[in-house]
């Protein structure tokens, strides 16, 4: 299988442990990896912030550096979310459908497509809260919603399961959203704030020593609010963990 590795420009620049750990994680289970050299932005943040037409160039170029890959797989929801269901700037031809068909989140790759269930060589012996960041919740759907009336599911609590030590804290409020938003933070900074200060302060309550996602952006968000609280929470992505980080 030919998976192509895109790593979003932010992991990229400020968390390339995490696309590393990526990398190894996937080649440990036997994927053909490749990291198209020429790759930029996916065009999120323009989307993101209502300059849909001006994201064309890059989301052709996108698409452009993904064409004939089995998978594109990315450790990063949000990214994931805006190829799949927001890349429409692009033109529309059947490589960008492709493209966007074949992007995967990584949690929903692993669980999914390779159906991995245990890591032996991972052990994280640690109190661990999980944050399901927006876009992997409510559009990857990679869990349950509390608002809906569903049997209850968690792509990235059954990988972690399969992790030796691990212990997991239920915050009061899981699907609260943390307030990072991309340009959201920016454009409403004082709510964004507080949101993500009643987010960390809800998985210090019930006990968490890291706060673990699938998304670095809202782990990045809520590190910069624990940090000014001085809660003590340590942050650390899914990849990480389940390609064997120790702390």
């Amino acid at each position: 299988m030919k998976v192509a590795l895109f790593i979003p420009c932010f992991i990229d620049a400020f968390f390339p442990d995490v696309g590393i750990a990526t990398l190894q994680l996937l080649e440990r289970l036997g994927c053909d990896v490749d990291y198209p050299l020429d790759q930029t932005c996916c065009g999120q943040p323009m989307g993101n912030s209502g300059c849909e037409k001006e994201a064309a160039a890059t989301e052709n170029l996108f698409v452009r550096n993904f064409t004939g890959y089995d998978y594109i797989v990315a450790p990063s929801g949000s990214c994931v979310h805006q190829v799949r269901d927001h890349l429409t700037a692009a033109d529309q031809t059947p490589d960008a459908l492709a493209v966007r068909s074949n992007t995967y989140e990584l949690v929903e790759f692993l669980h999914d497509v390779l159906q991995v269930r245990e890591f032996p060589w991972a052990e994280f012996p640690h109190k661990v809260g999980l944050h399901n960041s927006c876009g992997t919740l409510r559009s990857l759907r990679t869990a349950k919603m509390s608002e809906i009336d569903e049997p209850f599911f968690s792509k990235p609590l059954t990988l972690l399961k399969g992790v030796k030590g691990i212990e997991f804290i239920q915050p009061d409020r899981p699907d609260e959203c943390c307030g990072f938003g991309g340009t959201f933070c920016v454009s409403e900074e004082p709510v964004s704030a507080r949101m993500g200060a009643d987010k960390v302060r809800d998985h210090k309550r019930n006990g968490a020593e890291y706060i673990v996602s699938a998304d670095s952006s809202c782990l990045m968000h809520q590190k910069g609010c624990s940090d000014r609280l001085e809660l003590g929470l340590k942050f650390i992505h899914i990849a990480q963990i389940l390609n064997g980080a120790q702390a």
